[in-house]
C-alpha cells in the first residue's frame, strides 16, 4: 500500500505531517495529482491546511491552460484553495539565454515562495518520486557533479524561510500510476515527457528500464545511497569549513587567497570540499557548467612544477597561482603604470593601496625600521621618483657588487606576478633605483658617518 510506504518513509526521517500548513505544487500530472490526493485523504486526520500552487509555463498554448483548469476544477471539487499564474517562459528564455528547464524551474519556485508567504505556509510539498531520484543521480554523475549534488534530490531542504519536503521518494512511477488508477484519478499527461529531446527523458526511457530489470527495487537502493551521501557530505563539509579557516590568507567579497602549503597539509577529502566551499562563496549563482572536472584542474594547477599559472573557470572566475599562494577571484588586477614625483616631505598615496612617507631625520644613530630606508640628505637630491617597473630595470644591491634585474629580484623574492607591475620602484632624479620597498635596499642606502641629516622613506601597505 502506498500509504503505509509513505508513512514508514516519513517516520524514518522523523517528519510528522500533523498540524502543518502546506503549499502543494501541482502540475496536473500523475505524480503531483497523487500527492495532492494523498494529502487530502490525510487532511482531516492530521489537521492539515493545504493550498495548491500551479504554474502555467505557456509552452503548449491552449493545452497547458487546460492543465491549469483541470487542477483548478479538482481543487474546487475537494474544497482546497487554488492559486495559479501564467508566465511566458519562452520569452524569459529569449531574454536571458537560459534553457527551458532552468527558466521554468526558476519561475515555478518563485511562485511557490510567493504563495507560501501569502498563506503563511512554511512547507512546500512536491511529488518527486524514486525514479526521479535514480535519473537525477545518474545524470549528475554523468555530467561530473561534485559534492552534495551527487546525492541527488534531498527529502527535505531549506527553502527561503520554509522547508521543501518530498514524501514520495520511496515510491516508483508505476506505483503512483497504480494509485491514480485505483482512485479513479485522471491526470493530465505532458507529451514533452515522452520526447528524447531532454536528457532526463533519455535516461528514463533507456537507462532506467535496464536497472529495473536488474533489480526491481533499484529506487530504494539509490535512495539509501543518496541519504548516506548527504549525511557523509554534511559531516565532511563541516570539517572542511573548520580547516579552511586556518589556511585562508585573504578573504574578500570577490576574492579568496589560500596558503598552498597549509592547504595541502589537509586530508585530500577536505581539500576537495574546501574548494567547493570557496566556489560556493564566490559564485552568487553557481553555473550549471561547473563540474568536478574544474576541481581537478585546480589541483593540477597547485601541483604543477612551475611557480605560477592561471586557470579560467565558468562565468569569469579565475584561479591564479603565484608561488605558494592561490587566489580565486573574479577580476585579475590590471596594472596601470604610474609616475609620481616627490618634491617635499609628506605622505604619498599609491595606486596599489599603499603609501610612502618622506621625512627628514637627525644624523646621529638613526633607527631604521624594516619597512623604511634612509639616505644621506646631502647626497640625495629631490625630486625623487616613485614609479612602476620598466623593461630592463636594474639596481645595485647593498653589499653586493654589480647590479641585478628587477625581474630576477621579484622572482627570487617570490613576489606574486599580479603584484609586480604595481610594486613601487623609487629612483633619484637621475633615474637610478635607490630602493625597492620592503624587498631590496640599494648600495646608496644606509647609515653614512658623514651625514648631518637623512631622508627617510617608509613604505606602508
Amino acid at each position: 500500500m502506498l500509504e503505509s510506504k509513505v508513512e514508514s518513509f516519513l517516520q524514518r526521517h522523523s517528519f510528522s505531517l500533523e498540524n502543518k500548513r502546506i503549499v502543494v505544487g501541482v502540475s496536473g500530472g500523475p505524480d503531483s495529482l497523487a500527492l495532492l490526493h494523498y494529502l487530502l485523504k490525510e487532511r482531516q486526520k492530521r489537521n492539515l491546511f493545504l493550498v495548491v500552487a500551479h504554474v502555467d509555463h505557456m509552452f503548449r498554448g491552449e493545452e497547458s491552460y487546460l492543465d491549469a483548469m483541470f487542477v483548478k476544477d479538482f481543487c474546487e471539487q475537494n474544497k482546497v484553495d487554488f492559486e495559479m499564474i501564467q508566465i511566458d517562459v519562452t520569452k524569459i528564455m529569449n531574454e536571458t539565454g537560459k534553457s527551458s528547464q532552468i527558466a521554468a524551474r526558476e519561475v515555478r519556485y518563485q511562485f511557490y515562495h510567493k504563495i507560501m508567504e501569502q498563506f503563511q505556509s512554511p512547507y512546500l510539498a512536491l511529488g518527486h518520486h524514486g525514479d526521479d531520484q535514480v535519473e537525477t543521480m545518474l545524470m549528475r554523475l554523468t555530467r561530473g557533479s561534485s559534492g552534495k549534488a551527487r546525492a541527488g534530490i534531498p527529502f527535505t531542504r531549506k527553502f527561503y524561510e520554509g522547508t521543501i519536503f518530498r514524501p514520495f521518494l520511496c515510491l516508483t512511477k508505476d506505483e503512483l500510476q497504480s494509485y491514480c488508477n485505483h482512485h479513479n484519478l485522471n491526470p493530465r499527461i505532458d507529451p514533452s515527457n515522452a520526447k528524447g529531446l531532454y536528457v532526463r527523458n533519455r535516461f528514463r526511457k533507456q537507462v532506467l528500464p535496464f536497472l529495473k530489470n536488474e533489480n526491481s527495487h533499484v529506487h530504494e537502493q539509490f535512495q539509501r545511497f543518496s541519504e548516506e551521501l548527504q549525511s557523509d557530505e554534511e559531516f565532511l563539509m563541516e570539517l572542511a569549513a573548520e580547516r579552511l579557516n586556518t589556511v585562508l590568507a585573504k578573504r574578500e567579497e570577490d576574492k579568496i587567497t589560500i596558503d598552498i602549503k597549509l592547504f595541502l597539509a589537509m586530508p585530500l577529502p577536505l581539500q576537495r570540499r574546501g574548494f567547493q566551499l570557496i566556489l560556493n562563496y564566490l559564485y552568487k549563482e553557481k553555473p550549471a557548467s561547473l563540474s568536478a572536472i574544474h576541481i581537478d584542474q585546480i589541483f593540477t594547477l597547485i601541483h604543477q612544477h612551475g611557480p605560477s599559472g592561471i586557470l579560467d573557470l565558468p562565468n569569469g572566475l579565475k584561479v591564479i597561482r603565484s608561488y605558494f599562494q592561490l587566489s580565486i577571484q573574479y577580476e585579475q588586477i590590471n596594472a596601470e603604470p604610474y609616475y609620481i614625483e616627490i618634491n617635499e616631505p609628506g605622505l604619498i598615496r599609491l595606486p596599489n593601496g599603499g603609501s610612502i612617507s618622506v621625512d627628514y631625520i637627525g644624523g646621529e644613530n638613526p633607527q631604521v625600521k624594516w619597512n623604511s630606508a634612509i639616505f644621506n640628505a646631502d647626497l640625495l637630491h629631490l625630486p625623487l621618483i616613485v614609479r612602476t617597473r620598466e623593461k630592463g630595470d636594474r639596481m645595485t644591491l647593498k653589499g653586493i657588487q654589480g647590479s641585478k634585474k628587477l625581474k630576477d629580484i621579484f622572482i627570487d623574492q617570490k613576489i606574486p606576478r599580479h603584484e609586480r607591475n604595481l610594486w613601487p620602484v623609487i629612483t633619484d632624479r637621475e633615474g637610478l633605483i635607490i630602493w625597492l620597498p620592503n624587498i631590496k635596499r640599494s648600495s646608496f642606502e644606509g647609515i653614512d658617518p658623514t651625514a648631518k641629516q637623512y631622508i627617510q622613506l617608509t613604505y606602508i601597505k
